[in-house]
């Protein structure tokens, strides 16, 4: 496939990503489930879904990426557990803020070079973030395990992509998909079980929001990003992922009439301009494909 077509499909599946990923919070929060049980059967039905076409691949992976799936799967399991929880002990302009520090991690977990510009474009992406979210940073006991959650959920996300990145430069997205949501569903029930969380949801339509954040949020954003992260550097990817939270914000406008924040405009345009800058920093520092 030619340069230019190649990039403009991975855009396409990016935006595509993002868009589905912006409905998991106004999806969650119709869901009316504990935080676990909604973490366990988005990745057991995302696995179930995805099971299919990876054995139709028969393909194995070798016993190092295997072990990265592993790692990635239980990352992913504790992504979840971590970020949805901290809304339940933290303001969710603090738990918000905190966990899209993603991007920072995502760039101290690189292998590759990341060029001042790629800070720079980071720096002005998170303004952006502050401005729509605010910083609210209490200091009860309470409040600052919560911002602790938020903050390990940023830097597992950014873990979760880096090492992601990795292992899709030799695994399919089927396989790598498949065996990374096995594993957090797997780590997810087994956490479940330990914490005696009512895994079973009796409404049927918990159920129905449930299948609906299986096939928004996890299908057709995780595995979209999955998919693009075999080309795209994750800082990139990382920095993308943050207009999930304009998203979120225009959609809980229309869904449950909460008026956006007077700022989220000039925070889309600051989100912007630092994808725009890492863009243009990633490829100073990485040579083209060709």
């Amino acid at each position: 496939m030619p340069l230019d077509r190649r990039r403009a499909t991975d855009a396409l599946l990016l935006v595509t990503a993002i868009a589905a990923v912006s409905t998991s919070a106004p999806l969650v929060r119709e869901a009316a489930a504990p935080a676990l049980t909604i973490s366990l059967w988005r990745t057991t039905l995302g696995t179930a879904a995805t099971v299919p076409f990876a054995v139709r691949e028969r393909v194995v992976p070798n016993p190092r990426d295997r072990r990265l799936i592993l790692i990635v799967g239980m990352v992913l399991a504790a992504h979840f557990a971590t970020w949805i929880s901290s809304l339940s002990y933290t303001s969710v302009a603090s738990a918000v803020t905190l966990v899209s520090t993603q991007p920072v991690w995502a760039a101290i977990f690189s292998r590759q070079p990341v060029h001042r510009r790629v800070w720079t474009g980071i720096a002005v992406a998170m303004t952006g973030i502050v401005a729509v979210a605010g910083v609210d940073l209490s200091i009860s006991g309470r409040a600052l395990f919560g911002d602790a959650l938020a903050l390990a959920g940023g830097a597992l996300a950014g873990l979760y992509v880096t090492i992601g990145a990795e292992v899709r430069q030799s695994v399919s997205t089927v396989t790598y998909t498949t065996g990374c949501y096995g594993v957090a569903a797997i780590a997810l029930l087994a956490a479940g079980l330990v914490g005696r969380v009512n895994l079973i949801p009796q409404s049927a339509a918990t159920w129905g929001w449930l299948l609906a954040i299986t096939v928004g949020p996890q299908l057709l954003g995780h595995s979209l990003i999955n998919a693009v992260l075999q080309r795209l550097d994750a800082v990139l990817v990382s920095v993308s992922i943050l207009f999930e939270i304009v998203g979120a914000s225009l959609l809980a406008w229309w869904w449950f009439g909460e008026s956006p924040p007077a700022a989220l405009y000039p925070a889309a345009a600051l989100l912007l301009v630092g994808v725009l800058l890492v863009i243009s920093g990633t490829r100073l520092a990485t040579p083209p494909l060709e």
